[in-house]
């Protein structure tokens, strides 16, 4: 069963999808500005790190952070509010790219593009909500509570960021948008704590 789409889930994805579709027609012009391009290259700008978050070039890769974000990003935004989820996505988004840029050093000549950071920092935060919840994997279809496939998923992230393996996907930016997301449940949670 899907769940409902609301308002700020629904507007993230129409707004990725509105930039891949821009991307086709203007692949250099969206890439060159909006990409998230390393510092040696000279084609940095900071508003890029957030902006890249929003790019995507390829259909598989779009295809499968909406499909998280649609299967993922509702429950939380009747969890925390729009504005709340929005912030946290964008949040995610930010500590993902900061994290690629300072793994990847300014050494590097390829850009970072795709929602994949603020996606896992909205899995994370799933897991963390409900840690029982059954996710069922795509392939193969094995059921399995949210917390142990968010933590594998992680294992496996790092797994490859630090071997090096599976070199065309950002596994830092990955990580980084976890990271993000504990730290902001964290900070959300002692500022509760303290002004209770």
């Amino acid at each position: 069963m899907f769940p409902r789409l609301l308002p700020a889930t629904r507007a993230l994805i129409l707004i990725n999808v509105g930039v891949y579709l821009l991307a086709q027609l203007f692949p250099n012009l969206i890439a060159g500005l909006f990409a998230l391009w390393p510092r040696g290259t000279g084609l940095f700008r900071p508003w890029q790190l957030l902006t890249y978050g929003f790019v995507h070039l390829q259909l598989a890769h779009i295809f499968v952070n909406m499909f998280a974000l649609f299967m993922f990003g509702s429950t939380l935004e009747a969890l925390w509010g729009a504005r709340r989820m929005l912030f946290f996505f964008l949040v995610c988004v930010l500590t993902a790219g900061i994290t690629q840029l300072a793994v990847q050093g300014s050494t590097g000549q390829e850009p970072t593009v795709g929602a994949s950071g603020g996606v896992f920092g909205i899995l994370l935060a799933f897991a963390w909500y409900f840690p029982r919840q059954r996710i069922i994997l795509l392939f193969p279809p094995i059921p399995m509570p949210a917390w142990l496939f968010v933590t594998g998923y992680a294992l496996i992230e790092l797994f490859f960021g630090v071997t090096g393996r599976d070199a065309g996907v950002a596994h830092f930016a990955h990580l980084g948008g976890l990271l993000g997301g504990a730290l902001c449940i964290l900070y959300w949670r002692a500022r509760h704590r303290f002004s209770s």
